[in-house]
């Protein structure tokens, strides 16, 4: 009777610290980091897929997007900063629900367009300068198989898939790297005036990102509310070029610990 007792014991000792790590985890998720893997190329060459990194959820404050199924109790935003132009943010699609990951452009008041593949933000052109070329295997990249985008196409598989490289400098001098590959459909926009309380995100990967230059009717994501911000992507943890982490060989040990600029 005495071992049933014990053991009865034991058992509930296990599912009770299984509970309060279960617990435990759920908190540092929701309050401070939480777990993010890069799952397409539209940030190029900052981000590439298979990047694995943690969200600073301190960044912005709290809205009910910061809990798990967007369940937190909380209307608006609580203890909320404003975000600034060159962040590197995670947010919720204002309708699919669905997290991504973008650079902040346009700020509540700004007048942003894109005019022959040149950013303008407040009528001013954005200066870039040439970076050299981006370059990448034409494989298979990440666990959804994605293929990359060539300015050189046709590209045999594992050829040399490339892409021109340049820096941009945003109005306030932060710099960050940014890909042209063609003469795309998001090159030439028309003048968009970004809403009080709201926010314009493009990808790095100028050609290869559907986002706020874009309508939500045709994929893109429009503009994004204060309140779908979930948090800034500060550094890269860990990188997999291939399907899975487990695949060592395809690891990326440049990319460990790696600042996100």
């Amino acid at each position: 009777m005495a071992a049933k007792t014990k053991a009865k014991g034991g058992f509930l000792e296990l599912v009770k610290t299984i509970v309060y790590a279960l617990l435990l985890a759920g908190l540092i998720r929701t309050l401070f980091f939480q777990p993010f893997w890069i799952p397409s190329g539209s940030m190029k060459p900052t981000l590439l897929i298979g990047d694995f990194l943690f969200v600073n959820k301190m960044a912005y404050g709290y809205s009910r997007y910061s809990c798990p199924f967007s369940l937190c109790p909380i209307d608006g935003r609580i203890l909320g900063r404003e975000p600034k132009r060159g962040d590197v943010v995670v947010f919720k699609h204002p309708t699919n629900g669905t997290d991504y990951i973008k650079r902040l452009i346009g700020l509540p008041g700004d007048t942003i367009q894109m005019i022959e593949g040149r950013l303008y933000i407040n009528g001013e052109e954005l200066p870039i300068a040439p970076d050299g070329t981006f370059h990448e295997l034409n494989d298979p990249q990440g666990p959804m198989a994605n293929m990359p985008r060539c300015k050189n196409r046709p590209v045999a598989p594992g050829g040399d898939c490339e892409a021109d490289q340049y820096v941009e400098t945003l109005p306030e001098g932060k710099k960050h790297a940014i890909l042209d590959i063609e003469n795309g459909f998001g090159d030439n926009t028309p003048a968009f005036t970004v809403p009080e309380g709201e926010f314009f995100f493009m990808g790095d990967n100028r050609d290869n990102s559907m986002d706020s230059r874009f309508p939500r009717s045709a994929g893109g994501v429009g503009f994004v509310p204060f309140e779908n911000l979930i948090g800034r992507a500060d550094r890269i943890i860990f990188s997999s070029g291939g399907s899975s982490m487990l695949a060592f060989w395809t690891w990326r040990p440049d990319r460990f610990l790696k600042a996100v600029e």
